[in-house]
């Protein structure tokens, strides 16, 4: 399944890796702490799975030392987009290691016991199709675990960008990509096929010195702008210097420190089985819920005879 619309361009989105790959080799990860983050998180959602995984794949190389410190994963896959990403994870905690892209899984359909995703997913050209070929990837009962960021990340720095761009230019330039929102996430599940989808979010605030440091921040994140029609003509720091008196000006704190937001969507979802519970047959019920709650059924006074 290929979606006919395209917003990123996946060889930025990998140029962005490799050059946050590299600078993290060069600060010792100091600017990846948004994604550590992430890991950690999933890690807590996996520790209340009460089951080992003997094979599972890491989509996205950061945080693969972590994740075997769950003691429930048996042979551990990474793949990333970035080859750079993989020079920073390799080691003995990883089985296997392999440059691939989230829009096309090189594994056999029913192959795979656990499938997780750290913030990659957000900048997949067709969702729809990537989260499908997860599900067929897993084995029947198989888990999949993602990270994502949400539709409110960054919307401080969306408002100033476009604001700073109509005052100086007279128009915008899509700067901020687009994100999904919760709905979003949990229909995409549902029409992936998978069974018992759960989506919830967590917000997580930030606060930074000045805008320059957060451009730096998402910069070295690997989230450079990478839509597809992005203006790549020279940006000059009459935008930028614009764009920072106004998120100052709006987003400060009684510190003078700006905030900015980031939402990390929460996507589980199960490849179907046999054995997982099923919602019940409308009108199977076999008791009342008055009788259930201890209380008194009351009617609603529409006539049911003939």
């Amino acid at each position: 399944m290929q979606n006919d619309i395209l917003i990123f361009d996946r060889n930025r989105v990998r140029l962005n890796r490799d050059r946050a790959a590299r600078q993290s080799r060069k600060d010792g990860g100091h600017h990846d702490f948004m994604h550590d983050w992430a890991v950690r998180a999933l890690m807590n959602r996996l520790s209340d799975v009460k089951r080992d995984f003997d094979l599972a794949l890491l989509i996205g190389a950061t945080g693969s030392k972590s994740l075997l410190q769950q003691q429930k994963i048996g042979t551990l896959i990474q793949m990333d987009l970035s080859a750079e990403h993989l020079k920073n994870n390799i080691g003995e905690h990883v089985q296997l290691s392999l440059q691939g892209s989230e829009e096309f899984l090189p594994f056999a359909p029913q192959s795979l016991d656990l499938i997780l995703s750290p913030l990659t997913l957000h900048t997949v050209n067709d969702l729809p199709g990537a989260l499908l070929q997860i599900r067929q990837t897993l084995k029947p009962d198989g888990l999949f675990l993602a990270a994502m960021l949400g539709g409110e990340t960054l919307h401080e720095l969306r408002s100033v960008m476009m604001d700073a761009e109509m005052n100086l230019r007279g128009g915008i330039s899509p700067r901020i990509a687009p994100f999904a929102d919760k709905p979003q996430a949990g229909a995409l599940l549902q029409r992936a096929g998978f069974n018992l989808p759960v989506i919830d979010s967590e917000i997580i605030t930030v606060t930074y010195e000045n805008a320059f440091r957060l451009m730096q921040d998402v910069r070295f994140m690997g989230e450079g702008n990478a839509i597809l029609k992005r203006d790549t003509k020279f940006t000059g720091r009459d935008l930028f210097t614009e764009a920072a008196r106004l998120y100052h000006e709006r987003f400060s704190g009684p510190d003078g420190r700006i905030n900015a937001t980031f939402e990390i969507i929460f996507m589980i979802g199960w490849a179907p089985h046999e054995s997982q519970q099923k919602p019940l047959r409308p009108g199977s019920a076999t008791a009342r819920l008055a009788d259930v709650l201890g209380s008194t059924e009351i009617g609603t006074g529409e006539s049911t005879g003939t």
